[in-house]
């Protein structure tokens, strides 16, 4: 039965979650509730996407940023549920605008290409994550 089989069901976490959380992490999909994986008008979900994209690539070490950090719950249990390998994780602090908002794609934001056009230096986008 799918409960028994996701009964302790963890990750390991290489970086830092949002509490400190590292190592071995207890998953919580059941905060999700019912998560929608897909629509008529949308194929697919996020979570599905990924965790099937990741599998299909052999990605065994999967990096989003703490946004992302308790989705991995829901991640981690569709990985059991469709049979797909476990990947270690590790989740990294935001890179945000002046404004405080997270900078994303979605958001239209600068990327890295564009931060190094503008004369970024690895060392200062390296501050800009928390990890210089």
């Amino acid at each position: 039965a799918p409960c028994r089989r996701v009964a302790g069901l963890t990750w390991n976490e290489l970086g830092e979650g949002p509490d400190g959380e590292r190592g071995i992490v207890a998953t919580r999909p059941e905060a999700w509730g019912d998560v929608i994986l897909a629509r008529k008008e949308t194929p697919t979900s996020y979570h599905l996407s990924v965790v099937v994209d990741d599998a299909l690539q052999g990605i065994s070490e999967v990096v989003r940023g703490l946004d992302l950090f308790h989705a991995t719950s829901v991640h981690r249990l569709l990985q059991v549920l469709l049979d797909l390998p476990e990947p270690a994780y590790r989740h990294h602090a935001l890179i945000l605008d002046e404004a405080g908002r997270k900078l994303s794609k979605s958001g239209r934001s600068t990327g890295l290409r564009e931060l190094r056009a503008d004369g970024a230096t690895p060392a200062g986008i390296r501050r800009l994550v928390g990890l210089g």
